[in-house]
């Protein structure tokens, strides 16, 4: 629209007649008071509070709902703007509790800013004030209902942006509550993000409640290190101890909102598992040391096996939220020592495209670019909690008329309608993605390379493969998305060969959202065993993950890793540690496994207390600063891989900080060249359905168990039932378990290989008939041997 000229406290600015006077004039840095009122909510004027005089105008109007007009005069403080604020501020505390000294938002509340701007001395309300019975809604927010105003915020943030409309007003005028109806705890995944909008304290934490004031915390920047997104927070600090996490706005990124893993993780930081001192194992029992003792020890031992076994012998497993710097100096001590046997993949079986990817994972477009889209097709993706941020943004394409389409192994509860979807067993993946590549190659328009039309030539097409295959070629803005599922599978390699033809076939973008924080990073610095730093090629590879334990070799590195519960295969997994001469584990907490093979634990400091660089999916470069004291003898990984590697005594690791790692990578960066990708090749048999009948792992991670932090965070474990229901148990399908005659909570034993545990049953039509849904990452189902594959089901 044109733009027009406005004028407020006669100060003349520039509009179109779709803005309203209240973004004008935050824009122009002029204050109006408000509490309904969010830059991302819809208008709701409910509040009254941002009533402003306009000329010519008969009565006060609300800035926030008033839409400017050419030639407009606008005066937020004359005496007849203040007489109607300060009116609206007596109606708003008639009612409102006066326990500011017990209030978890006192110092940050806004009814108390503005009370001390526009309320009076004096009340004439002589009635008695109402009050309202608290809600319980779940383990993550506290209710104090007497104290709301109804500013409804927090009911349009549900409906408008978390996509569940979970809160609501009932009754009308004095009576009127904000609540769930039916007493139910939230189980929207952003849930949090009420109590940052709530201008009163009606709606605040409840891992938080009565531990600190406002005025006692520091607040320093940071960034989120729980998805490959990197949302941007604040910590708010006392004593160097972190309390609380908030969001920090960054529009390209999260804009102002955050998941509840990143705001209430911050409760794993001080687990009792939490490890605080070096520890070496002597006759079977841990002794504590000094750090001096612990690395000379591990220098030690390792050249020992050097000596012996070779170099080949010893192998590195990274978590994939580990810092840039912390990646770059792993493979750099291990290529130093003399192997290439390092990776972050942990997770991930099929590496066989190893050499036809390109320089590093990617989304390949921002997040802002992503609401935009047409068409959205997510191929083993559960985005909304693996990726919450960029389930938001999905969701406003959604809004905005997107065509979204998923090919999952689950029936996902996603919080935006899906136009098609197709539910299949983790085996039959493959076929059905070489279904809508067959469906696209039926248009006369679409040109594919020779070696995949004979690939496809025999595929058979459904009514499902047709209509995804439409309406991707129907949109002239699409994406298509592979989420954790697609890159953990058996056949990851084939899953993105299909994708990336389906989506050059359709004209769309093609993009990966990866597990852990740093993907990206990882790729970059070199943490893969078959490229160097910045896509250097290597003389030698090294073994990937898989290979690296199912070989079993002498020594491992682990940094931030709990074998039993990151990795693809916790069996091999734990016999790999089980059967080597020497484990050494950078780690931030005890865990089982660890304690019980591991031969030195060194003790890392977590995300808040170092500093470090994090490669987000949309190719962003985010730095953090350590903003809290280290728990007790922690150290930062960067430093203790320095030290490592100035006792071995290998060059280039005179490092006084990681600005200095950080600034020798951009470098790199800077002279990279980029990969181009090649495609896989794929035959005919390959993509065939499978003939097979046998039941088949989903093996997902549940939201709240993807990192050694959130598991240990207290709410958040408290929460995970609540979204994802019992995730100790198994999930089959109805029609399945009367063939298997399976009751509801009956025990089952569970066969997968060398793995066997017993489960509860539970009944669920969301996967197909041949998919079983038993979780991974959690403790009950370490006992398994894969994530995605083949098991057998026993009374």
């Amino acid at each position: 629209m044109a733009d027009i000229e406005i004028e407020i406290d006669g100060k003349t600015l520039k509009a179109t007649t779709d803005t309203m006077v209240i973004q004008v004039a935050d824009e122009a840095g002029i204050y109006i008071p408000r509490f309904c009122y969010h830059k991302h909510l819809s208008v709701a004027a409910n509040c009254r509070m941002c009533l402003v005089e306009v000329e010519k105008s008969g009565k006060p109007l609300p800035a926030c709902a008033t839409p400017c007009m050419p030639g407009m005069k606008v005066f937020t403080k004359s005496p007849k703007a203040l007489a109607a604020q300060k009116a609206v501020m007596e109606f708003l505390l008639i009612n409102h509790p006066l326990d500011c000294p017990i209030c978890d938002q006192g110092g940050e509340c806004e009814l108390q800013d503005l009370t001390m701007g526009f309320g009076g001395p004096k009340s004439f309300f002589n009635e008695g004030k109402r009050s309202v019975k608290d809600k319980d809604i779940g383990p993550l927010i506290e209710t104090e209902m007497t104290r709301c105003i109804q500013c409804t915020r927090c009911v349009r943030f549900g409906a408008e942006v978390a996509g569940m409309r979970e809160l609501g007003a009932t009754s009308r005028g004095e009576d009127m509550e904000i609540g769930t109806y039916v007493e139910h705890a939230m189980k929207s995944e952003v849930s949090g993000n009420v109590i940052d909008i709530c201008p009163v304290g009606a709606l605040t934490s409840k891992p938080f409640r009565f531990s600190a004031r406002a005025w006692e915390l520091e607040q320093r920047p940071t960034v989120s290190q729980h998805d490959c997104l990197g949302s941007n927070l604040y910590a708010h600090v006392r004593n160097g101890k972190v309390m609380r996490l908030v969001p920090r706005e960054n529009m390209t990124i999260n804009e102002t909102w955050i998941s509840d893993r990143d705001r209430f993780s911050y409760e794993g930081l001080y687990h009792t598992d939490r490890t605080t001192k070096p520890l070496i194992k002597k006759n079977g029992t841990w002794q504590e040391v000094t750090w001096q003792t612990a690395i000379e020890f591990t220098v030690s031992r390792v050249q020992q096996i050097i000596k012996i076994h070779g170099a080949e012998e010893i192998g590195a497993l990274a978590s994939p939220s580990s810092s840039l710097e912390e990646f770059y100096l792993l493979q750099k001590l291990m290529r130093g020592l003399g192997s290439s046997n390092v990776d972050h993949r942990l997770r991930q079986t099929d590496f066989s495209d190893d050499g036809s990817l390109p320089a590093y994972p990617s989304l390949g477009m921002t997040l802002a670019e992503l609401a935009q889209k047409e068409a959205i097709f997510l191929i083993g993706s559960n985005i909304q909690k693996e990726q919450p941020s960029a389930g938001l943004r999905v969701r406003k394409a959604f809004l905005k008329g997107a065509k979204i389409m998923a090919l999952n192994c689950y029936d996902y509860d996603f919080h935006f309608d899906l136009s098609e979807k197709q539910i299949v067993s983790p085996d039959e993946i493959v076929a059905a993605l070489a279904g809508i590549l067959k469906a696209l190659s039926l248009n006369a328009t679409v040109m594919m390379d020779d070696a995949v039309t004979a690939a496809i030539a025999d595929v058979s097409v459904n009514e499902q493969h047709a209509a995804i295959a439409k309406q991707l070629q129907a949109s002239q803005n699409a994406v298509v998305i592979l989420g954790n599922m697609a890159m953990n599978h058996p056949e990851a390699a084939l899953i993105r060969t299909l994708a990336a033809a389906i989506a050059k076939a359709a004209g769309a973008q093609y993009g990966l959202l990866t597990e852990g924080a740093n993907a990206a990073g990882a790729w970059f610095a070199g943490a893969i065993p078959h490229r160097g730093v910045a896509n250097a090629s290597v003389l030698k590879p090294g073994l990937n993950a898989q290979s690296m334990l199912t070989k079993r070799l002498q020594a491992y590195f682990l940094l931030n890793v709990e074998p039993d519960l990151d990795c693809a295969n916790p069996v091999v997994a734990t016999e790999a540690l089980a059967t080597a001469e020497f484990v050494v584990s950078l780690s931030l907490f005890r865990n089982s496994v660890i304690d019980q093979h591991a031969d030195v634990i060194l003790p890392i400091a977590a995300f808040v207390e170092k500093s470090g660089t994090l490669v987000n999916s949309a190719d962003e470069w985010q730095t953090f600063r350590g903003i809290a004291l280290p728990h007790e003898e922690s150290r930062p990984a960067w430093k203790v891989l320095r030290v490592l590697g100035n006792i071995f005594e290998l060059d280039g690791f005179d490092y006084a900080s990681s600005e200095e790692i950080h600034h020798e990578l951009k470098l790199m960066a800077a002279k990279l060249a980029p990969i181009r990708a090649v495609s896989h090749p794929m035959t005919a048999s390959q993509l065939k359905a499978p003939s097979t009948q046998s039941l088949y792992r989903i093996g997902a991670i549940p939201i709240y168990s993807g990192d050694s932090l959130v598991r240990r965070a207290k709410a958040l474990q408290a929460a995970q039932p609540i979204l994802e229901g019992i995730v100790a148990s198994v999930r089959i399908h109805p029609a399945t378990a009367a063939k298997l005659q399976l009751q509801e909570g009956e025990m089952v034993t569970v066969k997968q290989k060398q793995g066997q545990i017993r489960l509860p049953v539970r009944l669920d039509d969301k996967s197909s008939e041949r998919g079983v849904y038993i979780a991974g990452g959690i403790i009950e189902t370490s006992g398994l041997s894969e994530l995605y594959g083949a098991l057998e089901l026993q009374k």
